[in-house]
């Protein structure tokens, strides 16, 4: 991580970000577009043109579905995922696995409320730098402290 954080360019996710915006300004227009062809429907009736949708939809939102696939694979075997292996064979894994679920959904939530403006103000370069030196000073700590020391 520190040698690609040290080889990134300092906007390297600017352009990711624009594209994201781009993307949603384009889906935008087209979400308008489809529902100015559509039409409201039939107001007197109350009737309107909808496409009929499975039960199970009313209960789990599209996005909840995607945000949980979307995760799910960008998470699976990247390296928070194989140090969380790690120290769940070293520590003990229900620590582990409550302790990774509240990093990850504050990590998550961190990104979701202020993702833009993090991405604004922080560069990838940045993160991927510290994100470097934190796994390496886990490595060490590993390296040199007992698990069965107490603190």
């Amino acid at each position: 991580m520190l040698r690609e954080g040290l080889k990134m360019s300092p906007d390297e996710g600017q352009e990711e970000l624009e594209e994201v915006q781009a993307e949603l300004k384009k889906k935008d227009e087209e979400f308008q577009r489809t529902k100015l062809l559509n039409g409201p429907g039939d107001v007197e009736t109350g009737t309107s043109i909808t496409v009929p949708q499975k039960k199970w939809l009313h209960f789990i939102s599209p996005i909840f579905v995607q945000a949980l696939t979307l995760t799910f694979l960008a998470e699976w075997g990247d390296r928070s995922q194989l140090t969380t292996i790690v120290l769940a064979a070293r520590e003990d894994p229900y620590g582990v696995a409550v302790g990774g679920t509240v990093g990850h959904c504050l990590c998550t939530g961190l990104a979701v409320i202020g993702g833009r403006m993090i991405a604004q103000k922080i560069s990838v370069r940045t993160v991927t730098i510290i994100g470097g030196i934190v796994f390496l000073a886990f490595a060490f700590s590993a390296l040199f402290i007992s698990p069965d020391s107490v603190f």
